[in-house]
């Protein structure tokens, strides 16, 4: 894995002892164009693990944890949608990952937000430390064409009630936290999906265009990020992304219908979006069942044909 950067870049899988050192050249090839460096590191598999994350925020003396979230759903390890808190997670494992965070932020003496990532094996009850993004979770760039947006931190505003850009000013403003650890408290479900300009039915391709018409859906619990309007161009040169949808509700299960609603209720003519795979992802039981993991869209046969 590419040690300079993420997104995606610099990954490649060995599964045997002979292919370690020609697939590293190729992962250090990708790292260096993707990141100007081509540094990479070696980490176990897990074949089909859940992806979990921590939010924290600390002064650079101390630190506490906003929840935690799950990113599992992913296509080509870009997020497509997330959900705050992380279901079904054991007390025992959601705790440790949770303080392990905050111990780890206190160590490194950490100013500010940070996202503290894991991958969770279901099957052993593990959950494996991946890395700490050192920032807000709002963009990534991979090239001077393309960012990549990791923009998952609205969910967790919407459990906990804090703005998390706010919070963050105030601690490089003050030098001290906003706020106990006691006085975060979580309420609710929050799922977030990401409407990006794609076509699922044709691989993904991009789908640029003018935007001829554009209605989002709105209510109690319902959120829309977006900075684009009807007329508004979607440039080939640029991250797809046009909206976040977020929602809340108070369960998760109510979260979900909450959820197609709103989903149904947006509207986006010009372009092709990812709406019909967001909405078919809704719906899968695995989502409801919590057997999805991070190679779902890889591994289940016949989802995208479905769409059409």
């Amino acid at each position: 894995k590419a040690a300079a950067g993420g997104g995606g870049r610099g990954i490649r899988l060995v599964t045997a002892e002979g292919e370690l050192a020609a697939t590293v050249e190729v992962a250090q090839a990708e790292a260096h164009a993707a990141f100007g460096s081509a540094e990479v590191y070696l980490e176990r598999f897990l074949e089909l693990a859940r992806h979990v994350e921590v939010q924290i925020l600390g002064d650079g003396s101390d630190a506490i944890h906003l929840g935690d979230r799950d990113c599992s759903m992913q296509r080509r390890q870009q997020k497509i949608l997330e959900e705050a808190p992380a279901p079904g997670l054991p007390d025992a494992v959601r705790e440790r990952i949770r303080q392990s965070s905050v111990e780890l932020a206190r160590e490194c003496r950490y100013q500010g937000l940070g996202t503290v990532e894991f991958l969770y094996d279901p099957g052993s009850q593990e959950a494996a430390f991946i890395e700490m993004n050192t920032r807000l979770q709002v963009e990534h760039p991979v090239t001077e064409m393309n960012t990549r947006l990791q923009v998952e931190h609205p969910v967790t505003e919407m459990v906990t009630g804090l703005d998390l850009v706010r919070e963050q000013l105030l601690v490089a403003g003050s030098g001290k936290l906003p706020l106990t650890q006691d006085q975060v408290q979580f309420t609710g479900h929050a799922f977030e999906f990401r409407i990006n300009a794609e076509d699922p039915l044709n691989g993904f391709m991009p789908s640029p265009g003018t935007l001829e018409r554009l209605d989002w859906p709105g209510g109690p619990g319902v959120r829309v990020d977006s900075g684009v309007v009807a007329g508004s161009v979607v440039a080939p040169f640029y991250d797809s992304l046009l909206a976040k949808l977020v929602v809340w509700d108070a369960g998760r299960q109510e979260a979900i219908a909450r959820s197609l609603r709103a989903l149904d209720e947006v509207r986006v003519e010009g372009v092709r979006t990812t709406l019909p795979l967001l909405k078919a992802l809704v719906q899968r039981p695995e989502l409801h069942s919590l057997e999805h993991h991070s190679k779902f869209l890889e591994t289940t046969p016949g989802l995208l044909g479905a769409l059409g």
